[in-house]
């Protein structure tokens, strides 16, 4: 039965987020062969299957399916795509500069990816062992516009589908990974535009809690959270905030969450983060371990899972971002002039709990503002009547009318769901990943605490397992 907003039902709000996909790279086939409409008859932004973008030479590529038989299927689009703001506005508007008014066409992911291919193998030739991108063979500008379908991703789409699904939820800046996880837990990246800042020096989420009385947790995979390096508030934090995955398990298992917990996946390019072009099929597993956990924990019925990805990293979406965003409003200058007037691109978002029916396409309501990761900031707001951040998490539109039923469900989405397998030979085998240098950064400067050394040298050998071994030394 339903009646209307249950938030107040909601005692842990968890919150999954994933790495540089775009909404149609891996939702926008969710309901084509239903004419895009939801089960529960709702209408759905997704791909018709004739979007196209063009080539160099001017020449229409189409969209086409990811089955899960297609060779390298889990590590398209092959290369890892432009990233960050200027490779954003090629890709939106064919420009690395937005015309005025900046009115996106979508049009350049083709040509920006075959750019990107160009750097992409001259880094190959120039960079030290480790810091080698990976290029899978035979990859082409024409792979940006593969989208992965059902059959391809069988636990995101049965939870998307068993669910509620965003098909309207926009990264809150258009560039690369930690502006938008700032977003994420404060509201604001204090101007900062690309990932060469990946410390802040404002308020989070974190110490707003701390603050009220209000449990949280940030749950690492292996090693102890990056998240935990990014905010002065959580940096001070007391050791009890902070677990890796097993520990969230646990927790789980025996009811025992708190009202807000943040889960990192593996930051190795070998890892379940997701990011290009690393192996999907981890992160399905992941999601599936993730999901399992709170399903059968004893406090499934008064939980909310947000599934969400941080930024788009360059992967096709066909949907224009509004250009209503909310300046943050923290008096910090936006880095290459941009003024967060608008939203970065399209990201997959899944909202999991009993109290949701099945088959919901869940968008802001009528002129509200669209949903960004600031909704999650604006949930736990409402949720726990706590003070806004910053202007950008006062406008932002909850999650709350997205739980509409008294009783809970019983019924299982992924009972008999079977994740894909990772591949046998991981091609990124022995990189670096671009986050894992962040994370080891974060621990070599002592923003993570852990033993009090007066100088942590990231290491000398250029190997991930070196780079896991010293962030998991300074941190146990």
């Amino acid at each position: 039965m339903s009646d209307g907003n249950q938030l107040s039902a909601m005692r842990h709000l968890v919150v999954l987020m994933l790495e540089n996909r775009s909404f149609d790279h891996l939702l926008g086939f969710l309901y084509t062969d239903q004419g895009n409409v939801s089960a529960s008859g709702q209408p759905y932004e997704g791909l018709t299957g004739t979007e196209s973008n063009p080539d160099n030479q001017g020449q229409p590529v189409k969209v086409s399916r990811i089955q899960p038989t297609d060779p390298h299927a889990y590590f398209t689009p092959g290369a890892n795509p432009g990233e960050g703001y200027r490779p954003t506005n090629a890709q939106l508007f064919g420009s690395l500069t937005p015309p005025s008014p900046p009115t996106a066409t979508m049009n350049g992911f083709v040509t920006n990816f075959a750019d990107t291919l160009v750097l992409r193998a001259q880094q190959v030739k120039r960079n030290p062992p480790g810091h080698r991108p990976t290029i899978i063979p035979g990859t082409t500008d024409a792979d940006i516009m593969r989208c992965h379908t059902p059959a391809s991703l069988p636990v995101l789409s049965a939870l998307a589908g068993g669910y509620a699904v965003c098909d309207h939820w926009f990264s809150p800046a258009p560039t690369e990974t930690m502006p938008n996880r700032a977003f994420a837990c404060a509201g604001t990246s204090q101007g900062h535009m690309d990932d060469h800042t990946h410390t802040f020096t404002c308020p989070s989420i974190f110490g707003l809690l701390s603050g009220q009385g209000i449990d949280w947790k940030v749950y690492g995979n292996v090693n102890d959270p990056l998240t935990r390096g990014n905010f002065p508030d959580i940096h001070s934090a007391t050791a009890d905030h902070f677990g890796v995955f097993t520990d969230f398990q646990t927790a789980a298992g025996a009811g025992a969450l708190p009202a807000f917990t943040f889960l990192e996946p593996s930051w190795e390019a070998t890892g379940s983060s997701e990011h290009p072009v690393n192996d999907v099929a981890k992160g399905e597993r992941f999601i599936q371990q993730v999901y399992r956990a709170l399903r059968d924990s004893p406090a499934w019925d008064s939980t909310l899972l947000i599934i969400t990805y941080d930024e788009h990293g360059g992967c096709y979406d066909h949907v224009p971002p509004p250009a209503t965003a909310t300046a943050p409003g923290d008096g910090t200058a936006g880095e290459f002039g941009f003024d967060f007037g608008r939203f970065g691109v399209r990201v997959p978002t899944v909202l999991v709990s009993p109290l949701i029916d099945r088959g919901i396409v869940f968008r802001a309501a009528g002129n509200a503002t669209p949903l960004d990761h600031t909704s999650i900031l604006k949930t736990l707001e409402e949720r726990w009547s706590l003070p806004a951040l910053t202007r950008r998490d006062a406008a932002a539109t909850g999650l709350g009318d997205v739980l509409t039923l008294t009783t809970p469900r019983t019924d299982d989405v992924l009972a008999n769901v079977t994740a894909p397998a990772p591949a046998a030979v991981d091609p990124n085998a022995g990189e670096i990943s671009h986050l894992q240098q962040i994370h080891a950064d974060l621990v070599a400067r002592q923003l993570v605490p852990g033993p009090h050394d007066l100088y942590r040298p990231l290491p000398a050998e250029p190997t991930p397992e070196a780079y896991d071994a010293f962030i998991r030394a300074h941190t146990e």
